[in-house]
């Protein structure tokens, strides 16, 4: 089936809360075969509400609605959907006891003020009269629409809950066997990821392929479809395996894995551990790694070395490295890096100096000159990359390269670290 999605909200159009339903909706309606044609984000205006819900009744099978449901004078869905679809308001009565339940212990003022919850367009059902906020859904012309709260985490709980079975089940639609896989890319540009797998586009009309930069990353989808589960898995198993070897050692992990999640598992499973000495990342790298629960059993610290004085004193870098060589320079990642298994008895550290401008470049060694090194038992490899962009991006692609370099030793594939 073919849906649309219309988020309401004066709070969206103002860029004063983040948007997060509709994604939510968006992705898992697709996930169970259906297709969106849109997605919408309006204010609390009942006219402009109306005109977008009966736009989408003429192109879509059915609409998903979040926000404007609840009890205050800005909270507009409900009298605009009555006015729009010429179904007056009616009153609910087992609606109201929920919420007599509910706002039992609330003063007799706010209490009166909920009743507003329980009138609802006529016609309209209770998707779930049990939860805290029930939501509703009407037929207009053979059309189901759902109204659902702004509140992302009750908007999800009903969509999973109600909403999807619903469809699931829609008299006379046939609902499409649909796999996904998310393939999270490093160092490679969106272009050239395309270029990488164009061949593979257009072939089969049951396969997708997306391309989503998500900085400092590139997210890769795909996405097959088929009558049955046993079409579907059959051609997705195909283009699975195309697109891992096409994409090769770039490609750190699928779905929900980070990269910082990969690189502690595979220390976890190694017993090794790790620690970082940062300059121009100003703590990111450690940032990253300690946003794992479980990264104590392998990440022992970090230091923030920005000053040169503090690079010999925490780390004990040759001041004479830094006079002849320079704060950026190769020696001077070495020595970091060195200085800091030294100092925390790791297996692995890695270290980063640079600069990220917007300042501070020079003919030699202009804005984006970035030198990594990761010491390791064995020995040290230093390396070089130019990034390009505003500070902040300079020091997010610095943060995800020392990552990405250290997944890649501890992977084997020193020999396929990117170099810039």
């Amino acid at each position: 089936m073919i849906g649309e999605i219309i988020a309401i909200g004066d709070e969206l159009t103002s860029g004063r809360v983040l948007n997060t339903t509709s994604y939510f909706a968006a992705s898992q309606l697709f996930a169970a075969g259906h297709e969106i044609l849109a997605m919408i984000t309006i204010g609390d205006e009942p006219e402009l509400i109306g005109r977008t819900l009966q736009r989408a009744l003429q192109r879509a099978d059915f609409v998903i609605v979040t926000g404007g449901l609840g009890p205050t004078t800005d909270d507009l869905t409900n009298a605009a959907v009555s006015s729009a679809l010429a179904r007056p308001a009616t009153f609910h009565p087992e609606i109201f006891k929920k919420i007599q339940v509910y706002s039992k212990n609330l003063p007799t003022t706010q209490q009166s003020s909920l009743e507003k919850l329980a009138w609802l367009p006529a016609g309209a059902h209770a998707l779930n009269t049990e939860a805290k906020m029930a939501g509703y859904f009407l037929v207009q012309d053979g059309k189901p629409i759902f109204f659902l709260p702004g509140v992302p985490q009750e908007m999800k709980d009903l969509l999973l809950e109600t909403v999807l079975t619903r469809l699931a089940v829609w008299e006379g639609e046939e609902v499409r066997q649909v796999r996904q896989k998310t393939y999270k890319v490093v160092g490679l540009a969106e272009s050239e990821i395309n270029g990488k797998l164009a061949h593979l586009e257009g072939r089969d009309s049951r396969v997708r392929l997306g391309y989503y930069p998500v900085f400092p990353e590139v997210h890769v989808s795909l996405t097959v479809t088929g009558a049955s589960s046993l079409e579907a898995e059959a051609v997705f198993t195909e283009y699975d395996g195309q697109v891992t070897t096409l994409l090769g050692d770039c490609c750190y992990g699928f779905g929900a894995e980070t990269l910082e999640g990969v690189v502690g598992r595979l220390l976890a499973e190694r017993g090794q551990t790790v620690a970082v000495a940062e300059s121009c990342t100003g703590g990111l790298i450690a940032h990253s790694l300690t946003r794992i629960s479980g990264s104590s059993a392998y990440f022992q610290g970090g230091v923030v070395a920005y000053s040169n004085a503090l690079k010999e004193r925490l780390l004990g870098v040759n001041r004479e490295i830094i006079l002849r060589c320079g704060a950026v320079s190769a020696e001077t990642a070495q020595a970091m890096a060195e200085g800091m298994r030294r100092v925390a008895g790791v297996d692995y550290a890695l270290s980063v100096t640079g600069i990220a401008g917007p300042a501070g470049g020079t003919e030699d060694k202009p804005v984006g000159t970035i030198y990594f090194a990761l010491a390791s038992p064995d020995k040290t490899r230093v390396f070089l990359f130019h990034f390009s962009g505003e500070r902040g991006q300079v020091q997010a692609l610095a943060s995800q390269t020392a990552l990405d370099l250290l997944r890649c030793h501890l992977m084997g594939l020193d020999n396929e670290c990117r170099t810039v």
